[in-house]
């Protein structure tokens, strides 16, 4: 089992071979090694998993230990880190808004590039117009993601 198998109720009730039996030892024992079970659990959880026919007999003894090496405090840390990254994302729509800025001001300078280097005469920069929308739509983010993080911290 050194790769997750799916919890779908067909994969679960396919029969385990030797190495999946093996590799739910070998959790369960770096769980000892780490103290999340006491011997008389893992010997209970080791004799259970030899014996095991199925995925679901063997997913059982395993599925109230995390991973093998990570304390509760690298757990602890990884949902900060989620929750961090869910507050710095954009809103969907904001996203698209910036898109659509983005592209939009790529093929205005674009434009005056070669609009630019094809006439002899000096060209204004109209693209420079586009970053009226740009601080609109930067104050915008902004608001919109002081909000979240007030609402967030109530």
């Amino acid at each position: 089992m050194a790769k997750e198998v799916a919890r779908r109720p067909e994969v679960e009730s396919l029969r385990a071979a030797d190495a999946d039996r093996h590799d739910i030892a070998e959790r369960l024992k770096a769980a000892l090694d780490e103290g999340r079970l006491s011997l008389g659990e893992y010997d209970e959880r080791v004799r259970d998993a030899y014996a095991a026919r199925t995925y679901a007999e063997l997913l059982v003894l395993v599925a109230d230990l995390p991973r093998p090496g990570l304390s509760a405090a690298e757990v602890n840390a990884r949902r900060a880190a989620e929750a961090r990254r869910a507050a710095r994302r954009l809103p969907m729509a904001l996203m698209v808004l910036w898109t659509i800025w983005g592209a939009l001001g790529a093929v205005n300078l674009v434009v005056w590039a070669l609009v630019t280097a094809t006439v002899e005469t000096a060209i204004h920069p109209w693209p420079v117009w586009l970053l009226v929308p740009g601080a609109a739509l930067a104050v915008t983010t902004v608001g919109v993601q002081t909000i979240r993080n007030q609402r967030r911290r109530r």
